[in-house]
């Protein structure tokens, strides 16, 4: 099919596009989909596949129902905007209205004030900020959801949803999750752009188990070389393709439909394709050359056009949008606001002729590329200079639109190099998040600015001061952030106030990643800085008094919270700031040990309105919760964890719901209720976003597993890691009870010296500390490790020291625990009736928690030595049992001789199956024998009886 000789040859200059082809199941499956009201239909696939297209298409078919519809694409800008583009297809919506007078709004709509500013007149006012992301993200999706419903939409479709911002997801995921569904959803993304840990996953996997929403999951692949031949014959006429070109398009664009696309239009520019006489010719196979990628594609076209035609192909890249003519000629440098300038409709025309740019649907007069990546192509093929240029022309325009769009305006000034400006709008875009609760982005904007070197010092503080410290916890560049931060304070050009904002700031971010160790360190080189004080002064003062924070005993703790009180009654501050002062003043002093603190515990709220007292009535009723749960008074414990689930659950604050029920779930298994206790604390400590309930969910884990003996050797290092992170986070419950659970392994395995050492650091912090009431777990085993290894004095003394710290404190669980002391001391010096009467008072103080577990092995104690009690009396003096078996180790091997197996000798004696093997291992130790028959013919021999 060479050029011949003799006939009139001419170019084809026609951009028809082709014909959806290879499409026309999943074209049946979308169509059907949203005739049924309401859908929820999700298109994915590489670039270029075809997605848009099929879209489009479906909603021709779908349009004679008369179905209001709005599309919307998601933005590639680095500052993307919250909510933008559902605030785009709001702005659809209502474009035929007067704003939105006449919709019966309620008070939420004063929450999308900082998005409709046009509208502001006729929205409810604004409420006050909420400081917790997530019950503001909730507010806001509230307020759109209500919108929406007002607008009557039946069709909403986002295209592009990889590039969606984290609030965008989390709409959509809500109005997926509806029941009734409110409207259909369509949504396409590439799978390829999906993070790990995306929204868009949880998503994508709502599709199944909704009888009353028709589901549809499209995914698009690339064409067989039959549909291949339709998709070229459709570009030329619908001419017969043969089936050695088809192959040979097919290997060199991989079936990629927009790359194929782009091919067939090179070639027709280059006459490698032509029409001669009437019917389509093509040079030889081998005399053609296709570009390997739909850029070098794109880039030779485009190269072919005139002058003015590559300024406006720029434009449009630059805009990233449909744009009219105007616009477009405006940042392509051929018109300005006096002329639209016909050099720049005619190269538009030229664009829209050859297919590079095509017209919006809906006859709007915008046109723009068909593809993101041919707009890409052309961007990347433009000197960097014009880049420039064109951003600051788009810059200038932008800038004068009402209502300004501030992410674009972000975004081009930062291409134009002009720093100055792009700081001012991405400091808007963050305040924007910050409103609506997309913290992550908010960080992310204000992480960038303030790593940029040519921000002045004075600017510096108050971006950092806005810079939302919780949302640290799951943010990526997180050690990139707190680098920044000491980065700033490192450079010396801050001032006292300055710097004391931006210490306090990095202290708080170090808190709420359960690093309080070196939170205390900031907060105190941040206190000589510390003027009249302001609100984050006071807090950071509360965060000192905690117990955890700092290497201080309690007295120092309480002169935190006075001079944290000191500067509060300095400060000016909002009703919500104050309510949070009072909490961290009355979770201070439960922690501390305090009973002046239980006079500040109000009743756990109900039906709390105001979203940030709400916010701080959860937060109270879970630190509430965990202190009573740590002094053992555990239906308190239970009350006030259920009202934090209840609160924070009703007001999207997810961090504190997941803490209430991960402390209810240890709560749980302290007083043995609950079923499937493993599996939810194996789920939590890998899913759960915060750091800290994490680890305490392992712990969890872990002390259940080692309770059913189902982690073998691999538990101890498993309570070592657990030890050791809570350690060095400064998370004091999680360091002593690992300690105190990996201790008593080691003694139930006779390895006594182990026990003391693991309890050896433990013990000393809760002594120099003064925090006896932390001692719950960790001093039995201590006590008990010590009389195995005959060190009873100093048994004595740390049981002495116990009961001195703890006082006329009613806390249950540390008063239980030092019973259990007293009896272990009883039982060394083998004095039987004191050790019979001190392991049951023991049993009784477990059981009036209760905690069972702890009940059955005191009760199993006293019940042994009682019998030894009635058998000989009181035998003087203290015992080292030797060689001798131990009263346990008797009882143990007695059963032995009955024949029973370990397991059941765990359950007569309420014993682990573990302690028991130990226990009979020991015995055999002492015995000179190996195995268990052995063990049990020389017992018998010694006392056939």
């Amino acid at each position: 099919m060479g050029s011949g000789e003799g006939g009139r040859v001419r170019r084809n200059t026609s951009a028809d596009g082709p014909r959806l082809v290879g499409r026309e199941r999943e074209l049946l499956r979308v169509t059907e989909a949203l005739r049924l009201h309401p859908a929820m239909v999700i298109v994915e696939g590489e670039s270029g596949i075809g997605k848009s297209r099929l879209v489009q298409e479906a909603l021709e078919v779908v349009a004679a129902t008369g179905s209001r519809v709005l599309l919307v694409a998601c933005p590639p800008f680095r500052e993307a905007l919250t909510l933008g583009p559902v605030v785009d297809a709001v702005r659809q919506a209502v474009r035929t209205r007067t704003g939105l007078a006449g919709l019966e709004l309620s008070a939420l709509a004063g929450t999308l004030r900082p998005h409709f500013p046009e509208w502001a007149h006729t929205l409810p006012p604004a409420p006050e900020p909420l400081a917790d992301a997530g019950a503001a993200r909730h507010r806001l999706i509230s307020a759109f959801t209500e919108l929406f419903g007002l607008l009557g939409v039946e069709i909403l479709v986002v295209e592009d949803v990889h590039w969606a911002d984290e609030v965008t997801l989390e709409l959509l995921l809500t109005l997926a999750s509806r029941r009734p569904q409110p409207f259909s959803l369509v949504l396409t993304f590439r799978p390829e752009e999906v993070a790990p840990d995306s929204l868009l996953l949880r998503l994508s996997s709502r599709l199944p188990g909704h009888a009353e929403v028709s589901h549809v999951r499209v995914t698009l692949g690339v064409l067989t070389v039959t549909a291949t031949a339709e998709l070229v014959s459709s570009m030329l006429d619908d001419e017969h393709v043969s089936e050695a070109f088809a192959a040979f398009l097919h290997e060199r664009t991989a079936g990629v439909p927009l790359v194929l696309e782009e091919c067939v239009r090179l070639m027709r520019d280059r006459a490698d394709v032509v029409r001669r006489d009437g019917e389509w010719m093509r040079r030889a196979l081998h005399e053609i050359t296709v570009p390997p990628t739909i850029r070098d594609a794109v880039v030779e076209r485009v190269a072919r056009l005139g002058p003015d035609a590559r300024k406006v192909l720029l434009a449009a890249a630059v805009l990233g949008y449909p744009a009219d003519e105007h616009l477009l000629g405006r940042v392509g440098g051929l018109a300005d606001d006096a002329d639209p300038a016909p050099a720049a409709e005619a190269a538009v025309a030229q664009a829209v002729r050859i297919g590079l740019l095509t017209e919006s649907a809906g006859g709007s007069g915008r046109v723009g590329f068909r593809h993101a990546l041919a707009a890409q192509a052309v961007y990347d093929g433009a000197r960097p200079a014009d880049r420039r240029a064109a951003h600051r022309r788009a810059a200038a325009v932008l800038e004068a639109v009402r209502p300004q769009p501030i992410a674009k305006l972000a975004h081009h000034f930062r291409l134009a190099g002009d720093i100055a400006r792009w700081c001012v709008y991405t400091e808007r875009a963050a305040d924007v998040a910050l409103v609506s609760g997309d913290h992550r982005a908010a960080l992310t904007l204000l992480h960038d600015l303030i790593n940029e070197p040519s921000l002045p010092a004075e600017a510096v503080a108050p971006l950092v001061r806005k810079m939302p410290f919780l949302a640290f916890t799951d943010y990526a560049r997180r050690t990139e952030a707190i680098d920044a931060l000491r980065d700033v304070l490192e450079a010396g050009q801050l001032s006292a106030t300055d710097r004391a904002a931006v210490r306090g700031q990095l202290g708080r971010v170090l808190f709420c990643l359960g690093d309080h160790a070196a939170a205390a360190a900031e907060f105190e080189l941040a206190v000589p800085d510390l003027g009249e004080g302001t609100y984050i002064d006071a807090w950071a003062m509360t965060v000192l008094a905690l117990p955890w924070v700092g290497p201080w005993p309690v007295a120092t703790h309480l002169r935190w919270l006075e001079l944290a009180e000191r500067f509060a009654a300095s400060c000016e501050l909002l009703p919500h700031e104050r309510l949070t002062l009072q909490v961290n003043r009355m979770t201070a002093l439960l922690e501390l040990g305090e009973e002046s603190g239980w006079a500040l515990v109000s009743e756990p709220a109900h039906g709390v309105s105001e979203p940030q007292v709400a916010v701080e009535h959860a937060r109270a009723a879970l630190n509430v919760g965990d202190s009573a749960l740590r002094w053992g008074r555990y239906e308190e414990a239970r009350t006030h964890l259920t009202s934090a689930v209840r609160i924070a659950g009703s007001n999207g604050v997810e961090v504190i719901r997941i803490m209430a029920l991960v402390t209810l779930l240890r709560l749980d298994f302290l007083t043995g209720s609950g079923q499937g206790l493993a599996d939810q604390a194996r789920a939590w400590s890998e899913n759960a976003e915060d750091p800290v309930c994490r680890l305490e969910a392992s712990l969890l884990d872990t002390q259940l597993a080692v309770v059913a003996e189902s982690g073998g050797e691999h538990l101890e290092e498993r309570l070592q890691d657990i030890r050791e992170e809570g350690r060095r986070r400064g998370v004091i419950a999680v360091w002593l009870e690992s300690a105190a659970a990996h201790a008593r392994l080691r003694l139930a395995a006779a390895d006594a010296e182990a026990a003391v050492e693991l309890t050896e650091e433990c013990i000393r912090l809760i002594a120099d500390k003064e925090m006896w009431i932390w001692a719950t777990e960790i001093a039995p085993v201590r006590v008990a490790a010590l009389a195995a290894l005959g060190r009873h004095a100093q048994a004595d003394r740390t049981v002495t020291a116990f009961a001195q710290g703890l006082g006329a404190r009613n806390a249950p669980a540390a008063r239980a625990a030092l019973q259990e002391c007293r009896a272990i001391c009883a039982e060394s010096r083998g004095e039987a009736g004191p050790a019979a009467r001190a392991w049951g008072e023991a049993a009784q103080a477990w059981a009036q928690l209760p905690r069972p577990q702890e009940e059955a092995r005191a009760a199993g104690s006293a019940a042994l030595w009682a019998r030894a009690a009635r058998g000989s009396g009181r035998r003087g003096g203290r015992i080292g049992y030797g060689n001798r078996l131990s009263p346990r180790e008797s009882e143990v091997v007695r059963l032995l001789l009955e024949g029973k197996t370990n397991r059941q000798i765990a359950e007569e004696l309420s014993r682990s199956p573990s302690t028991v093997g130990a226990q009979l291992k020991s015995a055999m130790r002492k015995h000179g024998v190996t195995s268990r028959t052995a063990l049990a013919v020389i017992v018998s021999r010694a006392d056939p009886g």
